[in-house]
């Protein structure tokens, strides 16, 4: 075997009323200045914002706010925190949202350290030199971004997405109540548990070797974010679902799910970035409809994973041959979809992509990705085409 690293630094505090806890988190960083980055006006109208404020006040800790991040998260806004940090001498950022403001702010700890532009890190141009440190306070359970090495952000000059991976990002501490979450709305809420089961999807269909000890929690989470998502469906308002989708959300992208193996997919998420990067589509409901065209195109090079999917996950019957157990597999999590009212096509999605916007896309992602994506089946452009046209139907 192989010599593998898991490496998890970000502090958890998890549980109700957590966020009473950030002024002492910040206190321990020895910092003299904040930045407090988030999103849109739900973080006041809720009065979260209020309650970190006087937080922060009370621990005797200086900041600066910069809000207006939204989902796809803009460089323009992160060019924006980049000079503003600059300007007051911030040395900590803490993120009060979801993936989309953990991300902004990730960038924008990178461009304090970076001397050239920090899209370079996004195209492949340059590599981090380091990065201020950040926490966050949690409010969406999806991305899982307040517990991996990753960030992913739009250039509106393009309608590119990209994302940059470095372990000198990883959160300081994660601040996860889940009550915080409850007032979310319930498409926005079905959206990350798909980017969540995706996440663990995603390190779960490669070629390579596999820990069974890794497949069980990989297994578990899948089976633990579908049982309580159609909880969530019902009632909004349970907590103790909450809790098990937010802990879901941090374990399904802090690569625990992946140890012991030295590969990733991802084609599903590098697919979808095209779409969110030309149509500005929520993140989880693109992901819902590339699925499923991505699984029927792969599965046949994947045969073995995707059987014991729909066995151990799905809990589907075996069927007369693997092709068929494999498929009604795939079948079952699409349905799965469809209960949580996400889109399973382009038009649910409400994109209207013509045939060349399809081929840019997939033009689009074989350049930002070297020219190919995946481990369950290698993908070039024609299969990135392929897989896309494919979305724009119901098999």
């Amino acid at each position: 075997m192989s010599i593998y690293q898991f490496y998890a630094p970000t502090k958890v505090v998890f549980g109700k009323e957590s966020q009473k806890e950030v002024g002492k988190l910040i206190q321990e960083q020895q910092c003299k200045k904040v930045l407090l980055h988030y999103g849109s006006n739900s973080a006041k109208k809720t009065g979260l914002l209020d309650e970190i404020e006087t937080s922060l006040k009370q621990a005797g800790i200086e900041y600066v706010s910069l809000g207006g991040v939204v989902p796809n998260p803009r460089l323009s806004k992160v060019y924006e925190g980049i000079e503003l940090c600059k300007k007051e001498s911030v040395d900590f950022i803490l993120a009060v949202g979801g993936g989309s403001v953990i991300d902004s702010s990730k960038a924008i700890a990178w461009g304090m350290k970076y001397e050239g532009d920090v899209w370079d890190l996004f195209s492949f141009k340059g590599a981090s030199s380091g990065a201020i440190p950040l926490g966050c306070v949690l409010t969406i359970a999806a991305a899982g971004s307040e517990m991996s090495n990753s960030c992913v952000i739009t250039n509106e000059d393009g309608g590119l997405k990209r994302g940059h991976n470095n372990d000198n990002i990883r959160m300081k501490f994660a601040i996860m109540n889940p009550e915080l979450t409850i007032t979310l709305p319930d498409y926005q809420t079905a959206c990350g548990c798909v980017d969540i089961l995706m996440h663990t999807l995603e390190r779960y269909f490669i070629h390579g070797s596999k820990m069974e000890m890794t497949d069980a929690i990989a297994e578990g989470l899948l089976r633990t974010v579908i049982k309580n998502s159609l909880i969530l469906k019902k009632d909004p308002s349970n907590y103790q679902a909450r809790a098990e989708i937010m802990w879901a959300s941090s374990l399904s992208h802090n690569d625990l799910t992946s140890f012991g193996d030295d590969q990733r997919d991802f084609a599903s998420h590098k697919l979808e970035h095209e779409i969110g990067g030309m149509f500005d589509v929520a993140h989880g409901a693109g992901l819902a409809v590339v699925w499923p065209s991505w699984a029927r195109y792969v599965y046949l090079d994947c045969l073995d994973r995707f059987v014991k999917f729909a066995i151990d996950v799905m809990e589907v019957k075996v069927q007369s041959s693997k092709e068929k157990t494999a498929l009604l597999g795939i079948a079952t999590l699409e349905e799965f979809f469809v209960q949580l009212d996400m889109p399973i096509t382009m038009e649910e999605l409400g994109v209207n992509a013509t045939d060349q916007q399809l081929r840019t896309m997939a033009n689009l992602c074989a350049l930002g990705n070297k020219g190919k994506i995946g481990s369950a089946k290698v993908l070039l452009e024609e299969d990135m085409y392929q897989i896309l046209k494919a979305t724009q139907k119901i098999v």
